[in-house]
């Protein structure tokens, strides 16, 4: 088992579950992105602020992120999950615009408070297509 696949099961391990069901969220999530044959996910624990995984794929110079998937710590826990403008599309103009909201680049995020089956479903299709664009590059 990886190092980060060893923090994140502790981290859950230790996440008490709410009737948000934010942790099932965050689980769904993180299945998705290991799950991508030419991906990779890395863990960013930050007790007290957020706990961030990572998607990404190798790339011709360096690692290309393409999803953020941070736990917000707050009562309840919630889920932020960010990409690059560039790399998606909105169809249904869900997300945010965060100048600077990604590592210091324009951003779109998706603020999920609880577990919603059609947001979920929306939020897997922009990992998808971000997935596919960072493949691409």
């Amino acid at each position: 088992m990886q190092q980060y696949q060893q923090e994140v099961a502790a981290f859950l391990q230790d996440w008490v579950e709410t009737k948000e069901n934010n942790k099932q969220g965050f689980e769904r999530f993180y299945k998705q992105l290991q799950d991508k044959e030419k991906g990779s996910v890395e863990f960013h624990p930050r007790p007290g602020v957020t706990y961030s995984l990572r998607g990404m794929t190798a790339g011709k110079e360096a690692p290309v992120l393409y999803v953020m998937v941070d736990v917000i710590e707050d009562e309840p826990r919630w889920l932020s999950v960010c990409f690059y403008g560039a790399m998606i599309t909105d169809p249904e103009e869900k997300g945010a615009f965060v100048p600077g909201g990604l590592l210091g680049e324009d951003a779109i995020c998706f603020d999920l408070e609880e577990y919603n089956q059609l947001e979920y479903a929306y939020v897997e299709a922009r990992i998808e297509e971000a997935y596919a664009s960072a493949v691409n590059q």
